[in-house]
């Protein structure tokens, strides 16, 4: 997200999660805080548990949505995602597995523009 933009990040999140719900993901959580650490949106599909980094830029961004999850964030994600792993789905055996995805927002008026990466770190 953009940094100090609190609203526009929540619009991002809620443009990906009705991007997810439409294909076919159940959303178990927002802004989840783990410790010091956050996960923008965390999904179900099948018996996949999905991390997702919603990241926005604005027109005068000096590098894209996608070219902002650099090495640190994706450390930092994978942190949380492990934390949550082991707290709340290590037991779970309707749970296989957990990806990591990553999506992009764009706002062009009203419309907005989800692009969404699978598998992306």
């Amino acid at each position: 997200m953009t940094a100090g933009d609190d609203s526009l990040g929540r619009r991002a999140e809620a443009a990906v999660a009705r991007f997810l719900e439409r294909q076919g993901y159940q959303i178990v959580g927002h802004n989840l805080r783990l410790g010091h650490l956050e996960l923008d949106i965390v999904a179900r599909v099948d018996t996949t548990i999905v991390v997702v980094e919603v990241r926005t830029r604005g027109a005068g961004a000096w590098t894209t949505a996608f070219g902002s999850i650099d090495g640190n964030k994706r450390s930092r994600i994978r942190r949380a995602g492990e934390r949550l792993w082991q707290r709340r789905y290590k037991n779970d055996t309707s749970v296989d597995r957990m990806r990591f995805d990553a999506a992009a927002v764009s706002f062009e008026g009203d419309e907005e523009v989800v692009e969404y990466v699978v598998a992306a770190f």
